[in-house]
């Protein structure tokens, strides 16, 4: 399926979602290729059925990772996506200014301003409560903000949430 205009954003985090991290015993499936040394090798821990389950979801899809521009050029190949819109950050990615509120994520702030009042979904291994009340207070459009723990990164329960919350 592919979202139409309109449709719900979908803003995808990479590092956690995506590509797991962090479990104790440090054990991940890779995928192949192997990816180049110049890149991250924690990109061979990116399961390519991610690309078929997030294109089967009726949002419009947006990279909203530190990766940026990396983003399509090596995750969504892996995924077999074409190049997705991506969130710059304006001040640069990890390079917030002051908080406006006591554990709000630097990326909070910018993802709303992208959306511009569209219902959105945000997936990220760094949700939090400052998260969510700074959406309530400034988004006028529906949002949905889905924490995924990141040693295990998004599964079945994720989709069927994403899924769910759409219609």
């Amino acid at each position: 399926m592919t979202a139409q205009p309109g449709a719900p954003l979908l803003f995808l985090d990479v590092d956690g979602p995506l590509i797991p991290f962090g479990a104790r015993d440090g054990a991940y499936p890779t995928y192949p290729p192997v990816p180049p040394a110049s890149v991250s090798p924690l990109l061979a821990r990116l399961d390519p059925a991610h690309g078929a389950r997030l294109a089967a979801l009726p949002y419009e899809l947006v990279w909203a990772t530190t990766w940026e521009a990396d983003a399509n050029a090596w995750v969504a190949p892996r995924l077999g996506l074409p190049d997705l819109p991506l969130v710059s950050w304006p001040d640069g990615p990890e390079e917030p200014g002051p908080p406006a509120l006591p554990g709000l994520h630097w990326k909070t702030p910018a993802l709303v301003a992208w959306a511009g009042g569209r219902p959105f979904a945000w997936v990220d291994d760094e949700i939090g409560a400052a998260d969510r009340e700074w959406v309530a207070a400034r988004h006028p459009g529906r949002a949905l903000l889905h924490r995924v723990d990141p040693r295990r990164g998004l599964g079945d329960g994720d989709y069927a949430l994403l899924a769910a919350w759409v219609r």
